[in-house]
């Protein structure tokens, strides 16, 4: 195997985890939200305007808002990356800090940790910086 489609394959896998991030948030969001206000809710048109007012359901939802932020970016980089072939590793490395990173973020932020969880949403950053570099490089 040829080391850029080692890289591809690498970016990819990376690509499929993101997307299970994103399906873990919006389970944990949905969890947390029908605990709170019932499966009725969940399941009807929520017409009525009803929101979770629970701290982690609030919590649950500002973090998945916060990964959907830079997500997209994440999303365009990779894919650069994977059609760049880039060997040089930085932008793999940055793209599995963004990821680890943003699942640190999840217990930080469900847990309230202010300040730590504010460094990992940097460092997730940084990833993304190592990966838009990457492509310069």
């Amino acid at each position: 195997m040829e080391l850029a489609s080692a890289d591809a394959t690498y970016l990819l896998t990376l690509l499929a985890l993101s997307v299970f991030l994103l399906l873990f948030h919006i389970g944990l969001q949905g969890m947390l939200a029908t605990k709170e206000l019932g499966p009725a809710w969940n399941a009807g048109p929520r017409d009525e305007g009803r929101e979770p007012k629970g701290v982690l359901a609030g919590r649950a939802a500002r973090a998945s808002g916060n990964y959907q932020e830079t997500y997209p970016a994440f999303l365009g980089l990779l894919l650069a990356l994977t059609f760049t072939g880039d060997t040089s590793g930085t932008g793999l490395v940055g793209a599995t800090i963004w990821l680890v990173a943003r699942i640190v973020y999840i217990p930080l932020y469900l847990a309230g940790i202010p300040y730590v969880r504010s460094l990992v949403w940097l460092i997730s950053i940084a990833g993304l910086l190592m990966m838009m570099f990457a492509l310069f490089a």
